[in-house]
C-alpha cells in the first residue's frame, strides 16, 4: 500500500510563466516506419508509423494527432493525404499502424505528423518516407539460379550480367533474395554497406530479401552486376558439434534477384535473374561462417562485375528451386563493420611472424595490406588469449570444431598473395571473436605496424543507454558489458562469437534488460522471435538454441532456456509499449505452456537446464525450472487480458496460482524465510519473479543479504542466479548488498574480470577455469541493465508501458558521489543523475514530453525543494513527507538532505 501521494502538478501560474517563453522549437521528430528511418522494402501491409514531441516545457503533452500518407511529397507537404489522412485525432498516442489504401508494391510513401501541443498550437513534423518492397511472392519476376556445383564443392559461385541503360534514370532498386550470404556490385562497386546479409533464419521455412537504392551506381550505356554468393549458415561446409552440416535445408547457394529502373518518361525496365546469366570463379576459394575465408588472389578475374569483361569462358547457370515459400523483406537493422579499429601493440618476431593487439576483445574481422612473393601464403588466426610466449591460443575457443584435415584451420583466414606490390585482404562471408591477429606466412612478407586493422561488427543498432559514475569499475563494466552484447548481435543475439555463434535462448532473455536499456534493438528481437516461431514444433517444444539446423531439442531445452518465447515480447512490450509482438507470439506461448501443463500435472517441473556455471553451489533445478514456469503462464495470463480473450486470462491466472502455491509449498519455509537449500540462485529467483508471497519476501530478502554477506559480499551463483539477485535485493529494500555485489572487484564477481583485464563479460566467474571459457559472452549481462533499474531507479510501469509513465525508484549509495544514466525511450531522452555536494544531494530528472513520472524519495532522504530547469523557478507546495511524488514532462533540479 503506498503512502499518502502527491501529485506535484505544475501551476496554473508556472504553465502560463512557461509558455510566455520562446516555444518556437517544439515540433514532432525522429519519424520512423516498422521503427527504421525512412526504411527501404517494407512488406507490411499496415506499417507502424511512430514519432517523438521535442518540446521542453513543463508538462509538455500532445493533445491530438493526424498523420497523412501520400505517393507526392509536396501533397504531404502540404497537408494532404489522398492515401491516408486520420483526421485529427484527439489522443497522445505516439505509435500507429497504418489503415489507408492498399499499399502498392515498390512504391514510395511519404508521410508527416500534423501535432496540437499542450497549448492546442499545431505543430508538424518534416516529411519523412517510406518504401514497399515486393509485398508477395507473386511479384517477384526473377528465377532462382545457382552455379553448377553440389554442397561440397569450396570456391565460392561467382555471377555477372550486362545491361543497358539508355534514358535519365529517376529511380532503381535491386531486390535480392539470397539462400546464403552475398555481396552485390554494380560497375564494379559494392552496393550499400552490410556486411553478411541476410541475416540467419530457417532457410526452409523463411528466406529474407534485401532492397539496395542503387540508382547512383549505374550509369547511360552498359552496365555491369556482379554478384558473389557466400556460404553462411546455409551451407554449413565446416564441422563442428552442432550439425550443422546436417541441416535440412543444406544445399549450394543460391539466388534471387530484380532490378527495376524507373526512367524520368516514366517507363520501367527489369533486369532479372535468368539463364542468361553467367558463372565463374575468383579469389575466394573457401568460406565458412564459422571458422574462416580463404582467398588466392591470383585466381582473381580483375573487372569481372564491370562492363567490357569478357565472361565468353564463364559457364551458363542452373535454376534451383525456391528454398522456402516464405520470401520476405529483411525488415532490420543490418550488420555493419561499424568501428575501425587500429592495434595498440604489435609483436615482431620475425619478417614471417607478426602478432597484433587491438587492446580490447570484439566480433568483426581484420583487413591487411601486405605485400611479398606470388604464391605466398599468409595465415592470420584471430584469438581472445596469448600463450605465455606471446603466440595466439586457440585452446578456449576452438573445442567444438571437429575439422576432418588440416584444410579448415580455426578463426584463421588464409590469403595467398599475387606478388601484385601492395594487396589487400578482408573476408566478406565470416566474422570472429578475438582481441589478438597473429600473421604467419611461409616467406618473408612486409606489413606495417598499422597494416593489420580491425573492424568491430555487428547489428548496427542505435545506442540509446548511457551510464556515467565516479566509480571508474562501474564505467569500465558498462563498457564490457556494451561491448559483449554488440559482439553477439548478428542479426539474433547469440552466445559467442567465436566458439559457438549460436542462438542460444537462455543467453538472449536473460540479457534483455540490458539490451533494451542500452540499445535499440527491436527489429532484431522482432526477426528473432519469428524464428522462434519458425522453430517451434506443433507440441509448443523449442530448442536450444535459434535457429537451429536440428541440435537442441534434447532433455534441458526447458523453461529456464526456452522461455525466450514469452520474456523477450514482454520485454519488447514493457520497453516500447507496442504489443504486436506479444500479439503475433500469443498462440505460441500458449501452446508452450499447455505443453508443459500436460507433461507436469503438479505444477512443478524440472524441464531445463539450471543454474548454468555457478560458482561453487548447485542450486535445485525444479525450484528455478518452476519458477519460469510460473512467470511464462503470468505473461501467458496478462496477454489473454490485454487481447480480450477472457476464458484463457481466468484459465492461466489460474494455473500461475497453482504453480506458485505448488513452488512454496514445497520450498519455502516461511519460519525462516530459506527456499530449498538457501543457495543465492534459489533465494533470488523465486523472490525476482514474484512467486515469493507478500508476507515472506522481507524475510527472504534478508535470508538472500545473510548469504552474500556468507560470500563475503560476493556472488555464488550461476546465470539465472546472475539475473536474479541484483534485482531481489534492491527491489526489497537491501540496494546497499546490491550494490556491494555489483561493485565487489574480487574473485567471484563481475568487477574481479575487469580489475584483470577485462573488456568484455566471459563465461565464467573462475579465470582459471577449463571449460566454458569464452572470452566474450553475454548470459552474465543482467548487471549491465541493473545499473539503470538499481542505481538511477529507471523502470517501466508495467500499467503505463513504454515508459508513457516512468518509475523513478533511485538509490544513492553512501560512497558514490556522482551518477548519471540517461535512456532513450520512445517519447525522449529520460534522465536520472545526482551528484553530493556536502551534506547535500541533487538530483536531476528530465522527463520527455508526452510521458510523466513517479519519483520515490528514498526514505534516507528528505525534500528541500523542487526547481524546472525550464522556467528557474520553485515549485511550491511540495509536502517534504511524501513518498511518491508524480511530475509531469519537463527537467526538474531536486534538492535532498539526508535524514539524521
Amino acid at each position: 500500500m503506498i503512502k499518502p501521494i502527491l501529485t506535484a502538478c505544475l501551476l496554473f501560474s508556472a504553465v502560463l510563466s512557461a509558455f510566455s517563453q520562446d516555444n518556437s522549437k517544439v515540433y514532432p521528430y525522429d519519424l520512423k516506419c516498422e521503427y527504421l528511418v525512412n526504411p527501404l522494402g517494407i512488406d507490411t501491409e499496415n506499417p507502424r508509423l511512430s514519432w517523438k514531441l521535442l518540446d521542453k516545457r513543463d508538462g509538455a503533452v500532445q493533445k491530438s494527432y493526424r498523420v497523412v500518407v501520400d505517393t507526392d511529397s509536396l501533397s504531404v507537404a502540404n497537408s494532404k493525404g489522398n492515401i491516408w489522412d486520420t483526421g485529427k485525432v484527439s489522443s497522445d498516442r505516439n505509435l500507429v499502424s497504418f489503415k489507408g489504401k492498399s499499399l502498392a508494391p515498390a512504391t514510395k510513401y511519404y508521410w508527416k505528423v500534423i501535432i496540437s501541443d499542450i497549448g492546442e498550437e499545431s505543430r508538424e513534423s518534416k516529411v519523412a518516407n517510406f518504401e514497399t518492397g515486393k509485398m508477395s511472392r507473386n511479384n517477384w519476376h526473377g528465377a532462382w539460379i545457382s552455379d553448377n556445383h553440389d554442397t561440397d564443392y569450396k570456391p565460392a559461385p561467382y555471377f555477372r550480367k550486362s545491361f543497358n541503360v539508355d534514358k535519365k534514370i529517376k529511380s532503381a532498386r535491386a531486390y535480392i533474395a539470397v539462400a546464403g550470404l552475398y555481396e552485390l556490385s554494380f560497375n564494379g562497386e559494392k552496393a550499400g554497406d552490410h556486411i553478411l546479409d541476410p541475416m540467419y533464419t530457417r532457410f526452409d521455412r523463411r528466406t529474407l530479401y534485401v532492397t539496395h537504392d542503387i540508382t547512383s551506381l549505374l550509369t547511360n550505356g552498359e552496365n555491369a552486376v556482379g554478384v558473389i554468393l557466400g556460404n553462411g549458415w546455409y551451407n554449413h561446409q565446416s564441422i563442428g558439434v552442432w550439425d550443422f552440416h546436417n541441416a535440412p535445408w543444406r544445399n549450394r547457394p543460391a539466388f534471387c534477384m530484380d532490378i527495376e529502373i524507373v526512367y524520368q518518361d516514366g517507363t520501367k525496365q527489369i533486369v532479372c535473374t535468368e539463364r542468361d546469366w553467367k558463372t565463374g570463379e575468383g579469389s575466394i576459394r573457401f568460406n565458412s561462417i564459422y571458422t574462416a575465408e580463404h582467398q588466392d588472389a591470383r585466381m582473381e578475374q580483375k573487372g569481372w562485375n564491370k562492363p567490357g569483361f569478357d565472361d565468353s569462358k564463364w559457364q551458363g547457370v542452373s535454376y534451383r528451386a525456391v528454398p522456402s515459400e516464405n520470401i520476405v523483406s529483411q525488415q532490420m537493422k543490418p550488420i555493419r563493420a561499424v568501428d575501425e579499429i587500429n592495434p595498440v601493440k604489435v609483436s615482431r618476431f620475425d619478417d614471417k611472424n607478426i602478432v597484433f593487439d587491438f587492446g580490447r576483445n570484439m566480433a568483426g574481422i581484420t583487413k591487411i595490406v601486405l605485400s611479398g612473393e606470388a604464391g605466398t601464403v599468409v595465415r592470420v588466426k584471430h584469438g581472445e588469449r596469448l600463450y605465455d610466449n606471446g603466440h595466439v591460443d586457440l585452446s578456449n575457443i576452438d573445442v567444438y570444431h571437429r575439422p576432418v584435415d588440416d584444410k579448415d584451420p580455426f578463426q584463421t583466414d588464409i590469403y595467398t598473395l599475387s606478388g601484385d606490390g601492395d594487396e589487400v585482404f578482408m573476408p566478406k562471408f565470416n566474422y570472429k571473436g578475438f582481441r589478438y591477429a597473429e600473421v604467419t606466412a611461409d616467406r618473408p612478407v612486409k606489413i606495417a605496424d598499422n597494416g593489420l586493422t580491425a573492424y568491430f561488427s555487428h547489428s548496427d543498432v542505435d545506442k540509446i543507454g548511457f551510464i556515467s559514475s565516479s566509480n571508474e569499475l562501474i564505467n569500465k563494466m558498462c563498457f564490457a558489458s556494451d561491448n559483449s552484447y554488440l559482439s553477439n548481435l548478428m542479426g539474433y543475439p547469440t552466445d559467442c562469437p567465436q566458439r559457438e555463434k549460436n542462438g542460444w535462448t537462455g543467453d538472449g532473455h536473460l540479457a534483455i534488460e540490458t539490451a533494451l536499456f542500452n540499445f535499440d534493438g527491436i527489429t532484431i528481437y522482432e526477426k528473432w522471435l519469428a524464428d522462434h516461431r519458425d522453430e517451434q514444433q506443433p507440441n509448443g517444444v523449442l530448442p536450444d538454441i535459434i535457429p537451429t539446423g536440428g541440435w537442441g531439442y534434447g532433455t534441458a531445452n526447458g523453461l529456464d532456456w526456452t522461455s525466450t518465447i514469452a520474456i523477450i515480447p514482454w520485454n519488447i512490450y514493457m520497453f516500447y509499449g507496442d504489443n504486436s509482438l506479444l500479439e503475433k507470439c500469443y498462440y505460441n506461448i500458449k501452446n508452450y505452456v499447455d505443453y508443459v501443463n500436460f507433461n507436469y500435472p503438479s505444477g512443478l517441473t524440472s524441464w531445463g537446464r539450471g543454474d548454468w556455471v555457478p560458482v561453487k553451489t548447485q542450486s535445485s533445478l525444479e525450484l528455478t525450472s518452476s519458477v519460469y514456469y510460473f512467470v511464462d503462464i503470468n505473461i501467458l495470463a496478462s496477454a489473454a487480458k490485454m487481447f480480450g480473450r477472457m476464458d484463457d486470462y481466468k484459465y492461466y491466472s489460474a494455473l500461475a496460482q497453482k504453480v506458485k502455491n505448488a513452488v512454496n509449498d514445497k520450498y519455502l519455509n516461511k519460519e525462516t524465510g530459506v527456499y530449498a537449500n538457501g543457495s543465492q540462485t534459489e533465494l533470488s529467483v523465486p523472490l525476482q519473479w514474484g512467486v515469493t508471497p507478500d508476507d515472506c519476501k522481507d524475510k527472504v530478502a534478508q535470508k538472500l543479504s545473510s548469504a552474500v554477506d556468507g560470500a563475503d559480499g560476493h556472488l555464488d551463483v550461476g546465470v539465472l542466479g546472475a539475473k536474479a539477485i541484483l534485482n531481489a535485493l534492491s527491489n526489497n529494500h537491501q540496494s546497499s548488498q546490491a550494490y556491494r555485489v555489483a561493485t565487489q572487484n574480487t574473485y567471484p564477481s563481475w568487477g574481479w574480470w575487469i580489475v584483470n583485464g577485462a573488456t568484455t563479460l566471459l563465461e565464467n566467474w573462475d579465470l582459471k577455469a577449463e571449460r566454458d571459457i569464452s572470452d566474450n559472452h553475454m548470459m552474465f549481462g543482467e548487471v549491465g541493465g541493473w545499473y539503470f533499474k538499481g542505481l538511477a531507479g529507471i523502470q517501466p510501469d508495467p500499467e503505463n508501458p513504454g515508459f508513457k509513465n516512468i518509475i523513478l525508484k533511485p538509490y544513492f549509495p553512501e560512497n558514490l558521489g556522482k551518477f548519471s544514466a540517461s535512456h532513450v525511450s520512445p517519447y525522449g531522452e529520460i534522465v536520472s543523475k545526482w551528484e553530493k555536494k556536502g551534506g547535500s544531494l541533487i538530483y536531476t530528472i528530465t522527463i520527455p514530453a508526452n510521458s510523466k513520472a513517479d519519483f520515490y524519495l528514498p526514505k534516507e532522504y528528505k525534500l528541500n525543494k523542487i526547481v524546472s530547469q525550464y522556467t528557474g523557478k520553485k515549485i511550491e507546495d511540495i509536502s517534504k513527507n511524501d513518498v511518491l511524488i508524480s511530475l509531469k514532462a519537463g527537467t526538474y533540479t531536486l534538492y535532498l538532505k539526508k535524514n539524521k
